[in-house]
């Protein structure tokens, strides 16, 4: 085969996300490009073997370059009856389906909302299906460990797993060395897991419950030294890095927020790096303690999420008024409120470029993959050290929780980012500017002679004293402005892929690339005319993006939101931009994408 998607899924306490990277694991080091979509249950303690308390996790292994987890399921491993009623809708027509027949109980239909036995009442028949005990084989296997019950019927994720090494011919040793790692204080735990992972694959052996085994040759990827890497550890990672190609000191503040805590526990984990990382207290804690860090020179940055972003509204004003660098990475999630904690939306442009009372304008920078969110993050950090502002770097739960190979870069690839402390107390003025970035220097606090205001009242032009001046007001709000203005001549040239005057543009921001990328080529394989633009940088946009807009005769805007940048397209170019919006808490696949780009060339 080329390329396969598999989805793991049971009750939360199942271990499914476990299963899931393990897999993806094992297929990196196979060599095969992939494309993750963990799906994690929004209730932290959803009653057990309810349809609430489901998690999943889809990964798509290929011998070729992929751009997404996936629009249906091939094979689905279904760990009790509501995994399989949940995920069955997303279930390819012929795909394989494999449950664990011992959850299918009378109490645990019930639970689903099964009013009979799916495995049973034929309802099933077009799908192949494949039932197994899960459960009473990974206890007879680990039947001669001095285990409590509970702890050996945690292993069965590992036999399924074991079960799934052996179709897709996958290498076990990467899970072996995990075990190992994970449980070296526990011999016991080693053992269990390590047999249920070899029961899985004996029993396949054995009883050849499956008819055929299959094979995806490991994909043909440009050379260099990979490694397996979410959204949130690249960020992370472009955190770090940052640090050190700014020569200054990494401080974190954040707040503990789904989908984007896990950035705070790496960096936490990487105080060799001269980082520090700060859980504060509530968000506007976090946001403040880092604007604190950033006037004592550090390199500052926080981490969020939507209802977060909205906490950090006041302080992010304060930043852009006292000028000072700071980064922001704003994981998005459902809302509005609480909303979807764990499923992902687009949702916070409109928030990030206005969310906050007065003109304050500052960079935004969007990632679109989990990969990309490294670069995102660099690129972020380089613009708030050189223009003196903060900057937003938007990722979502898609890119942050999923995953995909990723080429490590060598430091030469990096960017260069010189940072110039102001020390020298003659003529210092705390508002003169730079004359190609209108940046301001940058004098950390404790620079003797060099002391200034930095609170949130409108400050004198050059002097920084307190001004309520009405044409001073206007002259700083406007030179502002325009330093955020100049970050446009750093903006590499746009390109279209695809047609290059095309009847159909589609142009779209953050994660939702790789969905557009295939639902071009799969489009233009058609006949059809399109191409597709993907923007990096959203405020300001590209100098060019106008002249790329007056090629095509129409522009589609696919997002995971109710359509906030085709509002802004439709503004700043006065074209006749069209939305496509979802907002259902998932990636937009390629086929819906496609059927849409379908029905507006037809028109």
């Amino acid at each position: 085969m080329n390329e396969v998607v598999i989805r793991f899924a049971g009750d939360s306490g199942d271990g499914m996300q476990l299963t899931g990277s393990q897999f993806t694991s094992s297929s990196a080091v196979f060599g095969n490009d992939l494309s993750t979509l963990p799906d994690f249950p929004a209730e932290i303690r959803a009653p057990a073997g309810t349809i609430p308390g489901v998690s999943g996790y889809q990964i798509k292994i290929s011998s070729r370059d992929i751009h997404t987890p996936g629009d249906e399921t091939d094979v689905l491993v279904a760990m009790n009856p509501a995994a399989l009623k949940i995920n069955l809708p997303d279930v390819t027509m012929g795909g394989l389906i494999i449950v664990n027949t011992d959850s299918f109980t009378p109490r645990e239909l019930q639970k689903a909302d099964y009013a009979e036995n799916p495995l049973e009442n034929h309802s099933l028949d077009r799908y192949e299906l494949i039932k197994v005990p899960i459960t009473a084989l990974t206890r007879k296997a680990l039947e001669k460990l001095d285990l409590s019950p509970r702890a050996v019927d945690r292993c069965k994720n590992f036999f399924a797993l074991g079960m799934m090494y052996y179709l897709f011919e996958r290498p076990k040793e990467p899970t072996l060395r995990w075990i190992k790692q994970k449980f070296e204080k526990r011999p016991d735990l080693v053992e269990a897991n390590t047999l249920a992972l070899n029961g899985g694959i004996a029993f396949c052996e054995a009883t050849q419950v499956f008819h055929e085994r299959y094979k995806i040759a490991p994909a043909a990827l440009p050379s260099g030294t990979y490694r397996n890497i979410s959204g949130n550890m690249a960020a992370a990672l472009g955190l770090l890095a940052a640090s050190k190609q700014s020569g200054l000191p990494l401080f974190l503040g954040s707040y503990p927020i789904t989908p984007a805590s896990e950035i705070l526990h790496e960096i936490s984990r990487r105080k060799n790096f001269n980082a520090i990382a700060f859980q504060a207290e509530d968000e506007i804690a976090a946001v403040s303690s880092a604007l604190g860090a950033a006037f004592a020179g550090r390199l500052a940055a926080t981490t969020t999420s939507g209802p977060g972003l909205d906490l950090k509204s006041e302080a992010l004003g304060l930043a852009v008024m006292v000028e000072l660098p700071l980064l922001v990475v704003d994981v998005q999630r459902g809302g509005p409120s609480t909303g979807l904690p764990t499923k992902t939306e687009q949702s916070d442009l409109m928030a990030a470029l206005f969310g906050r009372h007065g003109e304050a304008p500052l960079p935004i920078i969007a990632a679109s993959t989990p990969g990309d969110c490294f670069w995102a993050t660099l690129e972020g950090a380089r613009i708030a050290l050189k223009y003196m502002t903060p900057v937003i770097v938007l990722t979502d739960g898609y890119l942050a929780t999923g995953s995909e190979p990723w080429r490590v870069p060598a430091v030469s690839d990096l960017s260069e980012i010189d940072v110039a402390f102001h020390s020298d107390a003659e003529g210092f003025t705390p508002y003169s500017r730079d004359a190609d970035t209108l940046a301001r220097p940058w004098a950390p606090a404790g620079a003797a002679g060099c002391e200034h205001r930095v609170g949130g009242l409108e400050k004198e032009d050059i002097t920084g004293n307190v001004s309520y001046d009405a044409a001073n007001h206007e002259r700083m709000i406007r030179l502002r402005a325009e330093k955020i203005a100049r970050v446009a001549g750093e903006i590499p040239p746009s390109s279209i892929v695809g047609d290059q005057e095309p009847d159909l543009l589609i142009l779209g921001w953050g994660s939702t690339e790789g969905a557009i990328l295939d639902a071009v080529e799969i489009a233009r394989g058609e006949g059809m005319s399109v191409g597709s633009l993907h923007l990096r940088y959203l405020n300001p946009l590209p100098p060019d993006l106008g002249d790329m807009l007056t090629r095509a005769k129409r522009v589609l805007v696919p997002e995971n939101n109710m359509g906030q940048l085709v509002r802004l397209v439709r503004d700043r170019y006065l074209i006749d931009a069209e939305g496509y919006s979802s907002v259902r808490g998932k990636p937009i696949k390629v086929q819906e994408l496609l059927k849409e780009m379908r029905r507006r060339l037809k028109d």
